[in-house]
């Protein structure tokens, strides 16, 4: 939907996109600083290895210790070209084709896109309130399970007492683990906790993605990094090599700068602003329930008691209004609209809730029509 939004502004027209979470923040200063005098003092950006300069991975290291309780070292650290690289070469290192992989509903379509890619079999599985040892004994066992913490679209946050449930089912089941903690820093209500701070991550085979984009503001820098067990991060270097090589020398060093500035107060205080008085202009119309999320910058909204087609819906509101949203149908759930609601200034925003709480009206009222 973002690509269509891109062609259509290429064409002259006016959209508000909300299919996509582009932050209006820029990276913090102290990253734009640091590379401004890694430009001036070093003209000419040697090649690093291709797990990432060991300075570079001795910074991430302490930041995984210090942030996320997780004992880990250097040599298992792997900084990628975003945390899709680190998804790609997780499963491709840890899977072989025709394994299982667990993914949970609504999901972030990359999870099920790599792992068809790869040839590999996704289990879908509603993702509940509350995670149960009673809920995970009915999925039978997966050879990988996924795991998005904070949860994109839902806004979910895994409690401790969840993690911990599912450290004692993977551990006796067998399963490998990917943890997306993308949206560590993005959290409005409650905690963030590391899996792998709960668990013997070593033994099990617990890879955790980590990505500047959202917890920075940094989207196109496209840095990432992974924390995995040594001969894990040897398999995924084997396999970048010929790929990418090394993620580029600059964005090694904003990741390093960006993870050590800790949580981003001034953006997440601008985004609950912005999350409260989305949940407020929703709050009274009867077509849609949109609960304000405990993390992330995403809005989630069912919209089941007015239709079951979020891709017909999602297309008339953009022919029509001139707005985009994601349909549920890509992340795996129809019946449900995912809205970014940190990219424009507060008036568009305001504008393009009113577009979509207007064509939804006016949906309703034809919907009420043709069954009379």
């Amino acid at each position: 939907m973002h690509g269509r939004v891109e062609t259509l502004r290429n064409e002259g027209q006016s959209v508000i996109d909300f299919s996509i979470a582009i932050s209006h923040f820029p990276a913090p200063r102290p990253v734009l600083d640091a590379v401004n005098a890694a430009v001036e003092r070093q003209r000419i950006m040697p090649y690093t290895s291709v797990v990432g300069a060991l300075d570079v991975r001795a910074h991430l290291a302490a930041k995984v210790r210090a942030e996320n309780g997780v004992d880990a070292s250097p040599d298992e650290i792997i900084v990628t070209n975003g945390a899709k690289q680190g998804l790609y070469e997780a499963l491709y290192t840890m899977a072989d084709p025709g394994d299982t992989v667990l993914v949970f509903k609504p999901h972030w379509p990359a999870y099920v896109a790599t792992s068809q890619l790869l040839g590999l079999r996704p289990i879908l599985a509603d993702l509940p309130e509350e995670i149960t040892p009673a809920f995970l004994d009915g999925l039978g066992q997966p050879d990988i399970v996924i795991i998005n913490n904070p949860h994109n679209p839902t806004g979910k946050v895994y409690t401790r007492r969840e993690l911990e449930y599912l450290c004692a089912w993977v551990a006796r089941i067998g399963a490998r683990v990917i943890v997306d903690e993308s949206y560590e820093h993005l959290i409005f209500e409650g905690g963030h906790t590391s899996l792998a701070a709960l668990c013997d991550w070593r033994e099990i085979g617990v890879v955790t993605l980590f990505s500047a984009s959202q917890s920075y503001a940094m989207m196109g820098w496209r840095v990432g990094f992974a924390l995995a067990p040594a001969e894990v991060v040897n398999a995924m270097q084997t396999l970048q090599g010929p790929i990418t090589a090394a993620a580029p020398h600059l964005s090694q060093v904003a990741a390093s700068v960006a993870f050590a500035t800790g949580a981003p107060r001034a953006m997440m205080a601008d985004y609950r602003e912005r999350r409260d008085l989305a949940a407020r202009l929703f709050a009274e119309v009867p077509w849609i329930v949109m609960h304000a999320p405990a993390s992330g910058p995403y809005l989630w909204g069912d919209v089941r008691s007015l239709t079951m087609d979020t891709v017909g819906f999602a297309e008339a509101l953009l022919e029509e209004k001139s707005v985009a949203v994601m349909p549920g149908e890509a992340l795996g759930v129809p019946g449900f609209i995912r809205l970014g609601y940190i990219s424009d200034d507060v008036p568009t925003l305001r504008e393009g809730f009113r577009r979509i709480i207007e064509f939804g009206e006016a949906f309703a009222a034809h919907e009420a029509a043709d069954r009379r």
